[in-house]
């Protein structure tokens, strides 16, 4: 008798989840580290030029995390993945992927962009100094507006990790960046 438990049917759910955005092409391919920095200025050109506004906070910011391209998908299980870098004066110090599984009503798949600016030392620190940094409810959101306006409230000249989400195509219902993990890499 074959009984197939709950706990059983989500570990094989996520899996295949994985699998699923594992298996899409994500545009960055295996050349390493030339391909992701290559992407990385081309993300900060698309940014810079369609929101001006962005290029203030990144000169505020201690550093930067810039994800080119991260493929989400999802039904009922869900699961994204990225890889990118970690940019401090505009110079690349460190590359990180990037991992999320979902569970919840969700259908679809996307891509997007996101570029964490982490506006002050202490939070890149942290950031760099841990075995993988998970995004929590703390982080703020700028999000586009009309036109070419980030719009973001006075709470991000304090707050310290700001993030910011652009470049979407696609459809799927319910994505945050919340419970995502960054893991440092060697590309």
């Amino acid at each position: 008798m074959n009984i197939t438990t709950r706990r059983t049917f989500i570990a094989g759910a996520s899996g295949a989840g994985f699998l699923l955005v594992t298996g899409c092409a994500n545009g960055i391919g295996s050349r390493g580290a030339e391909a992701i920095d290559a992407r990385v200025d081309a993300t900060l050109d698309y940014l810079y030029s369609h929101y001006p506004g962005a290029r203030d906070l990144a000169g505020k910011a201690a550093g930067m995390l810039v994800m080119p391209l991260v493929t989400e998908a999802g039904l009922g299980f869900g699961a994204s993945y990225g890889r990118g870098a970690l940019r401090v004066g505009g110079t690349t110090v460190d590359y990180y992927s990037q991992a999320q599984a979902s569970f919840g009503f969700q259908i679809g798949a996307q891509q997007y962009a996101h570029v964490l600016f982490f506006m002050t030392d202490e939070a890149l620190k942290d950031f760099r100094t841990s075995p993988g940094w998970v995004a929590g409810a703390d982080i703020k959101y700028v999000v586009s507006t009309t036109g070419d306006r980030f719009s973001a409230d006075t709470v991000t000249a304090t707050t310290p990790v700001v993030a910011a989400v652009f470049g979407q195509a696609g459809l799927l219902i319910g994505a945050t960046l919340e419970g995502t993990k960054y893991t440092r890499i060697i590309a």
